[in-house]
């Protein structure tokens, strides 16, 4: 039977793995197991299909006439789409997993079989979107994707929060889906057809506006800034495995777009990778300075991702720069570093939204400010939430190091060349990456401390526990996935040879081995791994033959200390949000002192977002107050619509006239 044959069953099991739970009682358990048991059937069976089309070096296609629209529904996997397709088999099914354990239908009667389907039919659109070669087919997918996703996302739609972030989420990506039309339609005006295919001509006119179009529409979905708004209130508000999906794998949907797309085009200008350094810069370093600021847990892992967008951006840029002025090794290092972190993120990623959605199941709460002493109720989670922090932070030895690794060597080498094209862009970049790395070790030290440590400052945080073992397994295997890719970097850079022959159109002619020691990088992980458990046995056996006085963490020598004295996440992260006042605009909120013997007082301080909570949203409720005095307009007379008419023609005419 043809691999694609069995890899579009794969994606009609996950499509269809919640429809037999809205056939059963909306508090049956038997339901929700069904739809897991199928997303991991559908799953297994779609890596199978992956693997063997690797393996096979094989590119299978298929294109059948389907008298829509003069499209075709035609798919195909190269090695570009088999990448992106093993974070979107594997992330959803252990969502599948954790959801038995964190969202169960019989305490959700009322959005559990709801979640379920649109779960599983997001995790297909996605899988489709990366094999679609027809504009009018992964326009389909594209939207079913982007439908999914809300429906899942709103789950708790009883909740005002909720629906008005799924309102933003809905509006922007319909504005970009709305420059993706704008795409798919330029391009079949240029090629003639919907398929997606290289080898077509171009004027430069032509693909610079088609590479615009695609890095406006999919960028949206990516989430670069400013285009953004819907993504911390979509990631805060969803389920934390939808959660972990949305960030995990759907923002790298629009990654795929814009490396397809790129992929596509056979002449670009010498502009586009500095333009896309800049924007990942940009959004790097803006992502992590808003994610510091941050109070609610996961709308600082949602930031976060942002920042992590923006690095993917930055490999692309260096990437498209090494294209244009023809540097082989520019383009190996950079496309490299890009897609080697879209598998990084979609691990360490999914891992923290899945704690995170274990430490706000125990302590009740997202405000890391009402967190605390968790550390002694939820060890396994505290251990594998250090796992995923030091590996976001790009810390070796794991996975997170291993790319960012790449892109710090491609960005030097590239400023060691004086003289060439774009290297105020690279310079930028470089200084923004290292930026990045110091802000978000800043960022995830504070939430450990905040979260984990320290003694409870709330009641629920005192009666925690461990959550059950199918919400750790999930967790435990991604935890893994970092390792191995952090201690054997070398062993997936086949994958990514592979990858780059198809976005490059030849051979790579160096491998990422040769240009990087990481046979080196891999030794040296492994000897830290050493030190790292010797040093740690080595203080067990300590701990066990010296006795060790417990008392009450940071007492600063109160006599009766209370989880109230302790530092919260906003006080360790205020001067660093002080620091970038000039982007953050930080609102501080406090009570005036008076008298000898005040009465309570408390410091609150938010961080709103900049482009939605200060330029979009005012923008909208002003449109809202002044658009409604236009109706006057409205006469409900023929002939005063008639005369409308007459004027819009008179214009248009003077205006074409003068045009001519």
């Amino acid at each position: 039977m043809n691999v694609l044959f069995l890899l579009l069953i794969a994606i009609v099991l996950l499509g269809f793995s919640g429809v037999p739970g809205c056939l059963l009682s909306a508090r049956s358990a038997a339901g929700q197991r069904v739809a897991t048991a199928l997303m991991a059937a559908g799953s297994l069976l779609g890596l199978a299909c992956v693997a063997g089309i690797l393996c096979a070096g094989s590119a299978p296609s298929l294109s059948l006439a389907w008298g829509f629209q003069q499209s075709r529904f035609a798919v195909a996997v190269d090695p570009l789409s088999a990448w992106f397709l093993i974070p979107v088999f594997i992330v959803p099914m252990l969502g599948s997993v954790y959801g038995l354990g964190y969202w169960k239908q019989a305490e959700h009667p009322a959005n559990g079989r709801r979640l379920g389907l649109f779960f599983g039919l997001l995790a297909a659109a996605m899988a489709l979107v990366v094999i679609a070669r027809d504009g009018v087919l992964f326009l389909i997918a594209w939207e079913v994707m982007a439908l999914a996703a809300y429906f899942a996302a709103t789950a708790e739609d009883d909740k005002a929060e909720v629906r008005r972030a799924g309102w933003i989420y809905l509006i922007a990506t319909h504005i970009g889906t709305l420059f993706l039309l704008a795409l798919f339609a330029l391009w079949r005006h240029a090629t003639g057809s919907f398929a997606l295919e290289a080898g077509h001509s171009f004027p430069a006119e032509a693909a610079t506006t088609l590479f615009v179009l695609a890095l406006i529409g999919f960028g949206f979905k990516a989430g670069l800034m400013p285009l953004h708004v819907w993504l911390p209130g979509a990631h805060a508000n969803a389920p934390s495995h939808v959660s972990a999906v949305m960030s995990g794998v759907m923002l790298k949907m629009g990654v795929y777009g814009i490396v397809r797309m790129t992929a596509l085009l056979p002449v670009g200008a010498v502009w586009w990778g500095p333009v896309l350094l800049a924007v990942g810069a940009a959004t790097s370093v803006a992502g992590i300075a808003f994610a510091i600021g941050q109070r609610d847990l996961k709308r600082l892992l949602a930031y976060s991702s942002i920042e992590n967008i923006g690095i993917i951006a930055m490999g692309l840029g260096l990437a498209l720069l090494g294209r244009e002025q023809h540097h082989a090794e520019w383009v190996l290092l950079g496309l490299g570093g890009a897609l080697l972190h879209v598998w990084n993120h979609s691990l360490f990623k999914s891992l923290l939204f899945f704690n995170a959605g274990a430490v706000i199941h125990a302590a009740q709460t997202r405000d890391i400010d009402q967190m605390g002493g968790l550390a002694k109720r939820l060890p396994r989670v505290m251990a594998l939430f250090v796992v995923g922090a030091a590996a976001i932070c790009a810390l070796p030895p794991l996975n997170g190091f291993a790319s960012e690794w790449l892109l710090y060597v491609g960005l030097f080498r590239t400023l060691g060349l004086g003289g060439e094209a774009g290297a105020p862009a690279v310079a930028l970049a470089a200084v923004a990456l290292a930026m990045t790395g110091a802000l978000a070790v800043a960022c995830f030290v504070k939430v450990l401390g905040a979260v984990f440590l320290g003694t409870p400052r709330s009641e629920a945080g005192g009666h925690a526990h461990e959550p059950e073992a199918v919400m750790l397994m999930p967790m435990a295997a991604l935890a893994c996935g970092c390792v191995v890719i952090g201690l054997f970097p070398l062993g997936v850079m086949p994958l990514v040879a592979a990858a780059f022959q198809t976005w490059a159109s030849h051979p790579a002619p160096l491998s990422v081995a040769a240009s990087v020691p990481l046979k080196s990088l891999s030794v040296a992980g492994l000897a830290l791994v050493g030190l790292a458990a010797a040093l740690f046995l080595s203080l067990k056996l300590i701990l066990r033959t010296k006795r060790v006085r417990q008392g009450v963490t940071w007492d600063c020598g109160y006599a009766r200390p209370t989880g109230r004295m302790q530092y919260t996440g906003s006080s360790l992260g205020n001067s660093l949000v002080e620091l970038t006042s000039f982007l953050l605009w930080p609102k501080h909120f406090r009570t005036a002192l008076r008298g000898h013997f005040p009465r309570p007082s408390a410091f609150k301080s938010l961080v709103p977002d900049t482009v939605l909570d200060r330029l979009v949203m005012p923008l909208f409720r002003t449109t809202g107050r002044y658009l409604p005095k236009l109706r006057v307009l409205q006469q409900g007379q023929t002939h005063v619509y008639v005369l409308y008419i007459l004027i819009v023609m008179i214009v248009l005419l003077v205006w074409g006239g003068m045009g001519s």
